[in-house]
């Protein structure tokens, strides 16, 4: 069941070090302190990167982006996370939305679905989900993150809500039949939904040290701005 081609080779190549050296320290911060400054504590949903509620008097169309540390934005600032910097990018080309950080560190497809009902009262018109690394990491079951990310998309689409989901990859020390299983994952979940992928949430950015904190894997404020232009690519189709 291992995927083959040679693209795919040449990829794992590129990062397949930093990755494999990054991987224990990526799992203890993903999984780790959920206090850290500028990072949710609780189910609620956190906008521009800062624990607060939500600007009800907002009347644009929101966007949420649900994740994990990745879209908290651990290590960086507030500023800095790849939800706040869509924002400044929205705004630049015009777009009138409002994205709102539903990023936690540590979370698991569970526990994002445990958050979901929080994300489902914002009634968003677009949500970008992000889940699955920390669950790969921990080794868990690929089936049960399928299960939980098909629950996900599926009562946000019964909402109305347009569904991007962002895909993510493991470092091969994970073994072979395990990362291809975890990587099939998304396009599958993709076709099954026929919603917009985003491949790989950190392609460009993974395996580049000046792009990444110390842990290599955590992106920099330039790592997120890359990962802002991959999201980008993907989501501005379906802007009205």
């Amino acid at each position: 069941m291992q995927i083959e081609d040679h693209a795919d080779k040449t990829a794992w190549r590129m990062r397949g070090t930093l990755a494999l050296l990054g991987a224990a320290l990526w799992l203890c911060a993903a999984c780790g302190d959920r206090k850290e400054a500028g990072q949710p504590a609780s189910p609620r949903v956190a906008e521009s990167g800062h624990e607060s509620s939500p600007d009800r008097g907002d009347d644009r169309p929101v966007i949420v982006a649900l994740g994990d540390s990745l879209t908290a934005g651990h290590g960086v600032g507030a500023e800095q996370n790849y939800p706040t910097q869509l924002q400044r990018k929205l705004d630049a080309e015009g777009y009138h939305y409002r994205v709102v950080n539903a990023g936690v560190s540590g979370d698991t497809s569970a526990q994002g679905l445990n958050r979901l009902a929080a994300v489902r009262e914002l009634r968003p018109s677009i949500v970008i989900v992000g889940l699955g690394a920390n669950d790969g990491l921990r080794g868990l079951p690929v089936e049960t993150t399928r299960q939980n990310l098909d629950a996900i998309i599926s009562q946000l689409k019964a909402d109305g809500a347009v569904v991007v989901l962002a895909g993510m990859e493991l470092p091969p020390n994970y073994g072979s039949f395990y990362t291809s299983a975890f990587r099939r994952m998304y396009p599958d979940l993709a076709r099954k939904y026929r919603i917009a992928l985003i491949p790989f949430l950190l392609q460009g950015v993974a395996g580049h040290p000046d792009l990444n904190l110390e842990d290599g894997i955590h992106p920099t404020a330039e790592g997120y701005r890359i990962v802002v232009e991959s999201v980008w690519v993907v989501l501005r189709p379906l802007l009205s």
